[in-house]
């Protein structure tokens, strides 16, 4: 069964404040913490938290089908190589501009789902709306790369562009395998894998670099690891179950709007034209593509069959929860 509307736009709504933070507090962190560490400190946090929680919910983890399969892709796509680049890159990439490369996850999505998933077909609306969308990114930022200029922040943003291809291939994979599968089971146990190998790579290549555990680190790695992990991503897949994979990608599109309100307002970043229309954008592309009007009936019922997998494979397992 589907959410609300209202439940869902709430859901939704959180996890773009969220999410719109992360980005500005992933920067605070890097002042003490480096990259490959901080995402290792991070999601072991994060996983610690859900993998507690994960028996008081009576969620047995590893029963259901693809659950194994799903771990892997996620741990790989969702988690360690996007926040493996994106750690890296911040070092260069102000946060804001970061949160714009990674906007372009819906239309990698949109066209990933095209091909996987068949109740997601490219409609004239969800095009128009993903187009929408990319033209309020470009407008908001249309002149950043040149006036930012250098080669190490080129190179961080080119490489940065990896991140949001593998976050969109996980979406498509998530919501083609992983119904019947708990939330808490989608997030926790990637979550405490890539915190290993992370953890791991930390080891070979930040032996050498400091790590200072001040006040501003330690609450940029809690906030990261418990308000923008834990929290947003066992919301995130308990809805990708319920929602289309290219409605959900659009998240993606409304967060650096709030990322470039965060960098007016906190880091003294300017306020335009540029940045008032291209929000604009923004947030009709997400109506457009969250609200693909009416389909036929014939994907009707094939959605319809699909979200239906979902209960029948939840049922094999009493303790498995909403």
């Amino acid at each position: 069964m589907k959410p609300s509307r209202a439940l869902t736009w709430a859901v939704l709504a959180l996890l773009i404040l969220i999410w719109s933070t992360t980005w500005a507090v992933i920067r605070v962190g890097l002042r003490g913490i480096p990259p490959f560490t901080g995402v290792a400190l991070r999601f072991a946090i994060a996983s610690a938290l859900l993998l507690a929680l994960a028996p008081v919910f009576g969620v047995r983890l590893g029963r259901q089908p693809h659950e194994l399969r799903i771990w892997w892709i996620n741990t790989f796509l969702t988690f360690t190589i996007p926040y493996g680049i994106l750690y890296w890159s911040e070092q260069w990439l102000p946060s804001g501009l970061a949160a714009v490369i990674f906007a372009i996850t819906p239309l990698v999505t949109a066209l990933a789902a095209h091909f996987a998933l068949p109740a997601e077909r490219l409609t004239a609306r969800s095009i128009l709306g993903v187009l929408v969308g990319f033209g309020g990114i470009a407008v908001l930022y249309s002149g950043d790369f040149q006036s930012l200029g250098g080669g190490q922040v080129a190179r961080a943003a080119a490489v940065m562009l990896i991140a949001p291809v593998c976050a969109a291939l996980s979406n498509v994979a998530v919501k083609r395998w992983g119904g019947g599968i708990h939330p808490l089971s989608i997030g926790a146990v990637p979550m405490a894998a890539t915190a290993a190998l992370m953890g791991a790579l930390a080891w070979l290549v930040e032996r050498g670099r400091p790590v200072t555990f001040n006040t501003p680190a330690v609450l940029s790695l809690l906030y990261l690891g418990l308000i923008g992990s834990a929290l947003p991503f066992t919301l995130y897949f308990w809805l990708l179950r319920r929602q289309s994979a290219t409605g959900m990608a659009m998240i993606n599109y409304a967060t650096p709007v709030l990322a470039v309100a965060i960098g007016t307002f906190f880091l003294d970043e300017p306020f335009t034209l540029r940045i008032v229309l291209g929000s604009a954008l923004v947030l009709l592309g997400v109506g457009l593509a969250i609200n693909k009007g009416k389909r036929s009936p014939a994907t009707e019922d094939q959605s319809q069959a699909i979200e239906d997998r979902g209960p029948v494979i939840e049922d094999r397992s009493p303790s498995t929860q909403d």
